[in-house]
């Protein structure tokens, strides 16, 4: 049977015909909208008739059957998609040495790239902070950019958004999103995966897609179908609206902390109800893009009259939108709020419940009420009052725990809504009317999501007030919320080591895990941008901003925060005054054009890169070396032994931090011995093209705590009973031919879609992660990199089971849904978490890399 029978029709729109494959009637009327979606791309690309039938028959509790999606395009950045370029480059050179025509490696589907993770916060504070930030990152980052451009001429169907021009997502968002795709006469969703885990935010714009690992990414560009098991969709009912004084941020964190709670890792989530309607598609964009935070797949928004108004005003075709609305209408995606899909489960929340919250200070999901902020402070303090003096430009303070050291409106997830950005503006006129500035030690920074954002803020009048309270503007990417916050101003760095301070950062950004935004800030909160200013002005987390003043005035008058605070009809009488759409469309009038800094860069040539040996950004990578032309058969592990021994909510950042290069870590002494200056270390994320580098970075977050090595922080572990950097001892354990293991917690790899996470235990040696659970991705990457994924039964754990982590370990049955491990006379079952046929495949090449080149290259 063909599952593509009877479902072809056409479609009208303005004059045009399409081809579509028709769902409306197909799809049950319970069926989850983001489920139709999946059922379409099921039927035009023509998988076997088993997928299409379970996922007819699904009664909202979600199968194990596994389905076979093909995405109409893969979006990337340039960290994650640099590293996904260079294995695309390294297979054209496998292909060429086998005798093939390396050309043949080239993206199917069309492949986009925002390079906007590479932009520090090294200048802030002044006029020129964007310009002098601007050119350190092309004096850093100019052959990785010179790569890119390559890329761009060497493979087909990609194409490059060039620095400078904002985050990926809310370029998504803002320009590029399809939302209905039209391609050689069809019609069709626009469905995107992309190699960073907010590639959910698109989700707010009824665009179904998701974040997956580069190597996943790879696969997919090259015509691989991405398999997931058929989910369990939760539904989130929505009713009421937010009261003044609460934003989307304060929403999205209660959403966050509810989500985690109910457990929904690997689900998807789709919204509705009345509250729905209350939400414009900016707010629908900053709770998509939290997805990863709540654990689920995505977080779909269906299409409805907002969506197209939301086109029309950032300057899509005409025709584009006009197809967008019928195809949804025909095809049964268009939201009726009257008739709601079945779903395995459903969350209420009452939007009216809302109140000004933070998060922190280590993880997205631990919400506190603004008014409970100082008690969650105290709470999470681990260490005695120790005051500091510090002198900062003659100005002599003293700062103790809890100083805010980083005051940072940054990423894609508040910067795409102008409500919010709009409140931090009129918050800081308000201060700046009133004589309040940031205390000195604050570092304070903005880095919005597009140009859009810095266009409506200026014609506001509201781009004066931040530049007085040193909000300038630093760049247009993603910086403090991944990493690149720069170092802290230096008397305040010094004080911290001096007096072994435990400082915070309060950021309006997505993620606060531990070492992520800087590695001497220990407490990291999230938080709306209005927020983030009003705390760069008390200055500490020691405060309690809904009750205490966070200054005074000239006449000597305490300012209270709700002095400060704008009302909703403010905010909303700005934006309909400042934001229009001739904004957006001159923003991203030459999307891929660049400025001429972009233009001049020269950039090699050929179907073949040429890699340069002395390189410290670029290796050709080794994964393909030496690969014989069929697999070896899957034998057990047999004397493994345990590189670390981890606890719960071991993320992504733990295992491949992506920030500075210290000068006293295995990367940053690497990087010395082969004469770079440590000026010039850059961080991790941009030198993801370099696995001589990343593999030392493997598990080197200075927070991470292995249970091997206890009383220490950062890369280190134990073998033979004596400490040794997590490098040297896998080097020393590769070298005596005895294969490792990683012992973890619950959520094992939550966090971002971080292919080196993966990757970088994979050169390590390790051939098993045995974990009380997985977060999506991150077991998706172990397996692409051939690394396998081992869950312990139900209620088992290494605690239960007495394991310490120094037994010595052997794995039989991997070819079977369970395995048996043996530990020192100890033996226990574990699930094998490779979730579908093609998983168990991949496994069985050794990854995804070697699976492609052996099925789809060879000669």
């Amino acid at each position: 049977m063909n599952a593509r029978n009877g479902t072809e029709h056409e479609l009208a729109v303005g004059g045009e015909r399409f081809r579509i494959h028709r769902i409306a009637g197909l799809a049950p009327a319970t069926m989850p909208y983001s489920l139709r979606i999946v059922l379409e791309n099921l039927l035009r690309h023509g998988v076997p008739a088993d997928q299409v039938e379970a996922l007819l028959a699904w009664d909202g509790t979600g199968t194990a059957t596994a389905v076979d999606l093909n995405p109409s395009r893969i979006f990337l950045h340039d960290t994650n998609g640099v590293p996904a370029l260079a294995d695309l480059a390294a297979m054209r050179d496998a292909v060429a040495a086998r005798g093939g025509d390396p050309a043949r490696v080239n993206p199917l589907i069309p492949a986009e790239l925002v390079v906007d993770h590479s932009v520090i916060v090294d200048h802030f504070g002044r006029p020129d902070a964007l310009a002098l930030n601007t050119e350190r990152e092309y004096e850093r980052n100019g052959e990785r950019y010179r790569f890119l451009k390559w890329a761009e001429v060497a493979f087909d169907s990609f194409a490059v958004v060039p620095p400078g021009t904002g985050i990926m997502h809310q370029v998504n968002l803002e320009r590029l999103a399809r939302v209905v795709e039209a391609r050689d006469g069809w019609a069709f969703p626009d469905l995107c995966l992309g190699t960073d885990s907010h590639t959910t935010m698109v989700n707010g714009l009824g665009v179904l897609g998701w974040g997956v690992g580069g190597i996943e990414a790879e696969a997919a560009m090259l015509g691989e179908p991405v398999s997931i098991p058929l989910p369990r969709v939760v539904g989130v009912r929505l009713t009421g609206a937010l009261p003044p004084g609460s934003t989307a941020t304060d929403l999205v964190l209660h959403l966050t902390e509810l989500m985690r709670g109910r457990g929904v890792v690997g689900k998807f989530t789709e919204f509705s109800g009345p509250g729905v309607a209350a939400l414009g598609v900016p707010d629908r964009a900053t709770i998509a893009n939290m997805s990863p935070e709540f654990g689920s797949t995505c977080a779909y928004f269906p299409i409805d009259a907002e969506t197209i108004r939301y086109l029309r005003f950032t300057g899509r075709p005409k025709s584009q939108v006009e197809l967008i609305a019928a195809y949804a209408k025909a095809q049964g995606l268009w939201h009726d709020p009257e008739r709601p899909p079945r779903y395995a489960e459903t969350l209420d929340l009452d939007l009216g419940t809302v109140v000004p919250s933070l998060a922190g200070p280590r993880r997205p999901q631990d919400r506190v009420r603004l008014d409970r902020a100082r008690g969650r402070f105290r709470e999470s303090l681990d260490r005695p009052s120790r005051p500091t003096t510090v002198n900062i430009g003659g100005d002599v303070s003293s700062i103790d725990n809890g100083a805010v050291a980083i005051a940072a409106i940054t990423s894609c997830t508040n910067t795409s809504n102008p409500a919010v950005m709009v409140a931090a503006g009129l918050l800081a006129r308000n201060a700046d009317r009133r004589g309040l500035r940031p205390k000195p030690w604050v570092k304070t920074s903005l880095s919005p999501g597009s140009r859009v954002v810095a266009d409506y803020l200026a014609k506001a009048g509201l781009t004066p007030h931040l530049d007085a309270l040193g909000f300038h503007l630093t760049g247009f990417g993603c910086m403090t919320c991944i990493g690149a916050s720069g170092g802290l101003i230096p008397a305040v760095s010094r004080a911290v080591r001096e007096g072994d301070l435990s400082v915070a950062a309060v950021l309006s950004g997505n993620r606060n895990f531990e070492g992520r935004i800087n590695p001497e800030v220990r407490m990291n909160f999230l938080a709306s941008p209005p927020l983030v200013v009003a705390y760069a002005l008390a200055g500490t987390m020691d405060a309690d901003l809904a009750a205490e003043p966070l200054g005074t005035d000239a006449e000597g008058a305490p300012v209270f925060l709700a002095d400060l605070w704008p009302s909703p009809e403010e905010v909303n009488a700005v934006i309909a005054e400042a934001v229009d759409p001739g904004m957006f469309a001159e923003a991203y009038a030459d999307v891929f054009g660049g400025d001429e800094r972009w233009r001049s860069l020269d950039a090699p040539e050929g179907a073949v890169f040429a890699w340069d040996a002395a390189s410290d950004y670029l290796r050709r990578p080794p994964y393909l070396d030496g690969l014989p032309a069929e697999p070896e058969p899957v034998g057990d592990i047999a004397g493994a032994r345990v590189l670390l021994h981890l606890g719960d909510t071991a993320t992504t950042d733990h295992m491949s931090p992506p920030g500075a290069i210290g000068a006293d870590t295995v990367a940053g002494r690497y990087l010395h011995d082969r004469g770079v200056p440590e000026r010039a270390f850059n961080t991790y994320a941009s030198r993801r093209g370099n696995h001589e580098v990343m593999v030392r970075g493997a598990f080197a977050n200075v927070r991470l705590r292995n249970r091997l090595a206890p009383g220490t922080e950062g890369g280190w572990t134990v073998r033979d009973g004596e400490a040794a950097t997590v490098f040297d001892a896998a080097a020393a354990y590769r070298e005596a031919g005895v294969p490792l293991i990683v012992l973890a917690g619950r959520e094992y790899g939550t966090g971002s879609s971080r292919d080196w996470a993966a990757k970088g235990p994979a050169l390590l040696g390790v051939k098993a992660v045995i974990a009380e659970s997985f977060e999506r991705i991150h077991r998706s990457n172990l397996v692409g990199m051939g690394v396998l994924p081992l869950q312990f039964l139900p209620g088992e754990s290494a605690e239960t089971l007495g394991l310490t982590g120094f037994e010595t370990y052997t794995v039989t049955g991997i070819g079977e849904t369970t395995a048996t491990v043996r530990a020192d006379g100890r033996e226990f079952r574990v699930t094998v978490r490779l979730d579908t046929p093609r998983e168990v495949a991949y496994h069985r090449h050794g990854g995804i890399m070697p699976y492609v080149l052996r099925t789809r290259f060879s000669r």
